[in-house]
C-alpha cells in the first residue's frame, strides 16, 4: 500500500463514519460529499480515469448538491425531535460484520471471480463511450429525461415554497 491510497482511503472511511454519526443533517450531507469524493480519487489512482470522472460529475456534482439543496429547501422552523440514544449499537456492529465476512468469503472462493480477474477484456473510456451511445442510447436518455423531469419538479416545489411566505 502506498501512502496516498492510504490518505485517501482513511479520508473516505473517515467521511462515512462522519455521515452515519453527525447529529447535523446538513453536517451528513457534506460528509457524503467527501466520501463520493474520496471514492473518486481512489477509482483515479487506479487508472480507471472514466468511473473516477463519472463518480465526481454524477455523485459530488449532482447528486449531493441535489440531496444538500433538498435537504435546506424542506427544512422546517419546528425544532427537530431529541434523539433517541440506542443501546443496540455492539449488535449493528456485530451484524455488519457478519454480513462483511460472509460476502468477503463468497467472493475469495467464487471461480467466477478468478476466471474474471485472469480474463478481464481491457476497457478504454472510448470503448465504454461507444457502448453507451451506440447500444445503450435509449436507456441513456431515458435516465437524461427523467433527471431534468426531477430537477424541474424540485424547482416547481421551491418556488411554490416562496410564494406562501
Amino acid at each position: 500500500m502506498t501512502a496516498p491510497f492510504v490518505i485517501l482511503a482513511l479520508l473516505t472511511i473517515g467521511g462515512a463514519v462522519a455521515a452515519m454519526a453527525l447529529r447535523n443533517l446538513v453536517h451528513c450531507a457534506l460528509s457524503l460529499v467527501v466520501t463520493l469524493a474520496g471514492l473518486a480519487a481512489l477509482f483515479l489512482q487506479l487508472d480507471a480515469e472514466f468511473a473516477g470522472f463519472a463518480q465526481i460529475l454524477v455523485y459530488v456534482g449532482a447528486v449531493a448538491i441535489l440531496i444538500v439543496f433538498a435537504i435546506l429547501l424542506t427544512r422546517g422552523v419546528e425544532p427537530p425531535p431529541p434523539a433517541r440514544i440506542t443501546t443496540a449499537t455492539g449488535w449493528g456492529l456485530a451484524i455488519a460484520l457478519a454480513a462483511f465476512l460472509t460476502v468477503a468469503g463468497a467472493l475469495a472462493s467464487s471461480a467466477v471471480t478468478r476466471r474474471a480477474a485472469a480474463s478481464a477484456p481491457e476497457l478504454t473510456v472510448r470503448a465504454i463511450g461507444d457502448k453507451l451511445m451506440l447500444d445503450y442510447v435509449l436507456p441513456l436518455e431515458a435516465i437524461g429525461l427523467l433527471l431534468t423531469a426531477a430537477l424541474i419538479g424540485a424547482v416547481i416545489i421551491a418556488m411554490q415554497e416562496g410564494e406562501k411566505k
